[in-house]
């Protein structure tokens, strides 16, 4: 290994940090370069020209452009959650769905015996016909009693009682009307469809069983939906007024939340982009933290309801900062450190301040 004299500051400047080394005004544009060792300014002429140049590769730093996200830790949500009750009572007949599987909206889950059903649209079906014939006949009479009341046939008391007997047929046909649509809707009640596509739990209630009507009747299994998907997830107050105020106009109101850019990776390793949702109307006083969720694409599928998930939300306008890689920064002490290329093509010690990360570079803040 050649010698060299040492800089002043500490012997081990010598040794670059991951082989990588500042070339390059920062403030501007700087370099990066890589090597083993590089020379101390103050080596003298004659060490210098005795021990052989160093080879680096140089790379320019420019200050780009750069979005700025806050890390949080979140949980994947289904945007529709639903538990399926029959809204009819019977004999389960049959089920029409693999457990686990992603289904339509529509789909036809289950089969309750719809015979007793059938039969009550059978029945109001009559109903409403016979109710309609009472009307034809009650609407003759009241019209052949204004003749014979015009005559003083009949007494105005006859004419009355056969008018109101007109009204009542006309009443009863639409309570038939009624009673069968709602006989109607019973019957399509026996067919227990999806409300929403997604994907099915697994069967509660098998064929054969028996069950009942209502609030209180057993879940026939759950559904979520899986296309797009929310990830909920706690925010700094800070955060959020921060990214609040950078989509406000002049007038202080509020922009569309949308232009809040959200990223995230869950426990599994699958990323996805996506948008603030909602954040939520109050503070929580004890954390000082504001729900949030955001909305992603979930074509696949593959995204499932409680994962866990790495979520950034990210500021809506760009920063213009220096980015270096942090192999390239040296540690003196407490300080953090690179070397420059100066006028005179020598490396340079520069003192920095580094910020947070950004795509795995670190922020140069001064």
């Amino acid at each position: 290994m050649p010698s060299s004299t040492q800089n002043p500051r500490s012997g081990r400047f010598r040794r670059v940090v991951g082989g990588v080394v500042i070339l390059g005004a920062l403030a501007v544009a700087g370099s990066i370069a890589t090597g083993h060792y590089f020379h101390a300014a103050q080596a003298t002429a004659t060490a210098a020209a005795a021990e052989p140049a160093v080879p680096v590769t140089v790379a320019v730093i420019q200050p780009r452009p750069t979005t700025l996200f806050d890390d949080f830790s979140g949980r994947l949500e289904a945007v529709d959650r639903v538990q399926l009750r029959p809204r009819v009572a019977g004999a389960i007949l049959s089920t029409n769905f693999t457990e686990g599987a992603l289904v339509k909206s529509g789909d036809i889950l289950f089969k309750i015996d719809p015979a007793p059903y059938s039969a009550e649209v059978d029945r109001a079906q009559a109903q409403l016909e016979a109710a309609k014939a009472r009307v034809v006949f009650t609407t003759s009479e009241v019209e052949r009693g204004a003749q014979l009341v015009g005559n003083n046939i009949v007494t105005k008391r006859d004419f009355d009682q056969r008018d109101n007997a007109n009204r009542e047929a006309i009443a009863n046909v639409k309570a038939a009307e009624a009673a069968l649509q709602t006989a109607k809707l019973n019957l399509d009640y026996t067919e227990v469809r999806a409300p929403v596509d997604g994907r099915v739990g697994r069967i509660e209630v098998t064929v054969g069983n028996l069950v009942a009507a209502g609030t209180s009747s057993p879940v026939l299994t759950s559904l979520v939906s899986v296309n797009p998907i929310y990830a909920s997830f706690d925010a700094d107050e800070e955060v959020v007024l921060r990214a609040l105020n950078s989509i406000a106009d002049a007038s202080g109101k509020r922009g569309n939340l949308d232009q809040i850019p959200v990223d995230m990776v869950t426990s599994g390793g699958l990323s996805a982009k996506g948008h603030i949702q909602l954040i939520d109307n109050q503070v929580n006083g004890q954390s000082g933290t504001i729900r949030v969720r955001a909305v992603f694409g979930n074509d696949d599928g593959r995204l499932i309801p409680g994962q866990f998930a790495r979520v950034r939300m990210g500021q809506p306008k760009q920063q213009t900062l220096v980015l270096i890689d942090e192999r390239a920064v040296g540690t003196d002490q407490d300080k953090k450190f690179v070397m420059l290329v100066g006028d005179d093509s020598r490396a340079v010690y520069r003192s920095v301040t580094l910020g947070g990360a950004v795509d795995g570079l670190r922020i140069v803040t001064a």
